[in-house]
């Protein structure tokens, strides 16, 4: 059976979703989840794009003890450069150049001949090769190429030094028959086609990413590059997790394999869902939350009868799980450890003794704490606000005439206290309108979503806030709590946290 790689590009390519923005900790925490998941190459962000970007890839390299980690670059010798120092302490490290082949780029964005092209991809890939021994290079739009040129950047950069040629469908033009010529074409007319490793990168435009994905493998790639949950640029990109089951449940026809460790996928999901603040939907394959439930009697009949009647995938090897985790107020400190050490979570003294007391805080408002509880505990405890700011006291009080009042006080990391009051037309319009005048910004709430994270009475909420600055900037925030309004005003802080033009109130 053949070997099939993963390169994860969520980090990279997801986080061009519009409306996601992950800091360098929500970054961290993704990687190291990516690499509990087996991708064999985390794309972990452009450094030359800002220092933000830099400091991320700079921090995951550093983290990430087993996988290999890459960083985009375009064929620009300073992008190389930047790519170099932010990757100096990988375990693994390797560097992704690309540029535009199509015309329409070449003549519209680039400005560039062919000829300037080819010489381009020459230099900057041989320049590349000087400091890394794993070169990947994209001809970036491929799939609207002229096929001939596009067969001679590819040859281009493989005698620069390239050994991974990665096929970008850019803009998801293609289909999984045409997608699979173009890789026979270049298995053709590549010499070196055996020797190098091949790759497909497809968007999801047209809605067949996961279908030309498994085109390309079916024709020669050895690698597939996509984002978890199939996040990304406009409709997005090949979702790896769906890849990953087609090609076990269909091993006989694939004939390939993964190093992905399946009943991992389901907790990446939640991570990236929660964090990006895109909702997984209800009907998503593999992941989403009707994946295995059967509503027609027919189907229930047959499942109860024997499963494999109307489920290929059992729950189980995704790792969505339906048990509940009996902890509860009564437990103790090293029962939580031995659980959350089960659970993934690796935490200092600090961090433990923090999450334990949450633990606790939660258990007095709730009968049964489960599985997903304690991932939100976590969560909440490591995302929900910017170290420098903390929600410390939240009241809402009915004012004359319908409206609602808030008061809310802010703790800043030097131990002051910010506190205003606003009114607002309802609880949560007071809420933000206090919080704006605190942070003295002016910002639209452009999302607000609130999704309980388990079932029942007294279950905890998510919720997610996207707000929108006045140079169009957007910033999603995600508060948790068991009291929908703390949530929402959780969210709220942290989503304008990340607004980096709000001016706090000066200390009274």
């Amino acid at each position: 059976m053949k070997k099939i790689q993963f390169f994860d590009t969520t980090l990279r390519d997801g986080e061009q979703t519009p409306g996601v923005n992950f800091n360098t900790k929500e970054k961290v925490q993704i990687a190291l989840q990516l690499e509990k998941l087996g991708v064999d190459v985390i794309e972990a962000g452009f450094p030359i794009s800002s220092q933000g970007d830099f400091e991320c890839v700079k921090q995951i390299a550093e983290k990430i003890t087993s996988t290999t980690v890459t960083a985009l670059a375009r064929c620009v010798k300073n992008d190389i450069d930047r790519a170099k120092e932010a990757l100096e302490n990988a375990y693994s490290p390797q560097i992704h150049v690309f540029l535009a082949t199509s015309d329409v780029h070449m003549k519209y964005k680039l400005k560039m001949t062919r000829s300037e092209v080819l010489a381009a991809i020459k230099e900057h890939v041989t320049y590349a090769k000087k400091y890394f021994q794993t070169v990947q290079f994209s001809p970036e739009d491929a799939t609207r190429t002229e096929r001939k040129f596009l067969i001679q950047a590819v040859q281009t950069a493989i005698d620069a030094g390239a050994t991974i040629i990665n096929i970008p469908d850019t803009v998801g033009y293609t289909n999984p028959t045409e997608f699979g010529q173009l890789f026979r074409d270049l298995k053709e007319n590549i010499s070196q086609f055996d020797q190098v490793t091949f790759s497909s990168h497809c968007h999801d435009d047209l809605g067949m990413a996961v279908a030309n994905s498994l085109a390309a493998i079916e024709n020669g790639a050895t690698r597939v590059e996509g984002t978890i949950n199939g996040i990304g640029e406009r409709a997005g990109n090949t979702a790896l997790e769906e890849i990953a089951v087609a090609l076990h449940i269909r091993k006989d026809f694939y004939q390939a394999k993964t190093n992905i460790v399946l009943d991992q996928i389901k907790a990446t999901s939640d991570v990236i869902s929660r964090l990006s603040g895109l909702a997984v939907p209800k009907n998503k394959a593999i992941i989403g939350g009707n994946a295995y439930a059967h509503e027609s009697g027919i189907h229930q009949d047959g499942v109860l009868k024997n499963p494999d009647t109307y489920e290929i995938i059992t729950p189980a090897l995704v790792g969505v799980k339906t048990n509940s985790l009996p902890l509860g107020k009564l437990s103790g400190r090293h029962a939580f450890h031995t659980r959350m050490e089960t659970l993934g979570y690796s935490l200092s003294k600090e961090e433990l003794f923090e999450a334990f007391k949450r633990f606790k805080q939660l258990a007095d408002v709730k009968k049964e704490i489960t599985e997903d509880d304690l991932h939100a505990l976590i969560l909440g405890q490591t995302q929900e606000t910017d170290p420098s700011l903390k929600l410390s006291h939240l009241q809402l009080q009915f004012v004359t005439g319908g409206a609602q009042g808030a008061i809310i006080r802010i703790e800043q990391a030097d131990g002051s206290i910010l506190e205003d009051a606003a009114t607002g037309s309802g609880s949560i319009a007071a809420i933000y309108q206090t919080m704006n005048r605190l942070l003295n910004q002016e910002v639209s709430l452009t999302d607000y979503r609130i999704q309980a994270i388990t079932a029942g009475k007294d279950a905890q909420a998510e919720v997610h806030v996207i707000i929108q600055n006045q140079n169009h900037e957007q910033f999603h925030g995600i508060g948790i709590d068991h009291d929908v309004l703390t949530a929402s005003a959780k969210a709220y802080l942290q989503a304008s946290s990340k607004n980096k033009h709000f001016v706090l109130k000066e200390v009274k």
